[in-house]
């Protein structure tokens, strides 16, 4: 299983990124500018990513002001779960760690794991971004 992440301390309170987090409708303002066709509902989303391919993501579990988990809603070209992990650090700063997990076989892992890690790491910018 192949692990990309990373992390951003966000000056909100752990419910407030939760709750931006939990609604998939918020998801568009963090995505990169190859993402179009982007539709949404507070638990799934569907976009395109330009070259590549059509995505669909649904949330498979919610735990409340600590994570929330996506999963492909089709069937997806490999195996993937993505999670944001919240956690209080203090009243009004809030951790958050967002965690692609995928099943790539090694020429897959040499393909995917710099876009991938890109878009992890747009995503931490752009939370932070969005949330202040």
């Amino acid at each position: 299983m192949t692990v990309i992440q990373n992390h951003i301390v966000i000056n909100k309170t752990v419910s407030e990124v939760y709750s931006f987090l939990a609604d998939l409708n918020n998801h568009e303002q963090l995505m990169p500018d190859n993402i179009y066709d982007w539709t949404s509902t507070a638990d799934e989303a569907r976009f395109t990513i330009k070259n590549m391919a059509k995505l669909s993501l649904k949330i498979n579990q919610r735990v409340e002001n600590k994570e929330i988990i996506c999963v492909p809603l089709e069937e997806a070209p490999f195996e993937v779960k993505l999670s944001w992990q919240v956690e209080e650090i203090s009243p009004l700063e809030t951790k958050a760690t967002f965690v692609i997990e995928a099943q790539l076989n090694m020429m897959m892992k040499m393909m995917a794991s710099g876009p991938l890690q890109k878009l992890v790491d747009h995503q931490i910018r752009r939370v932070k971004e969005v949330l202040g």
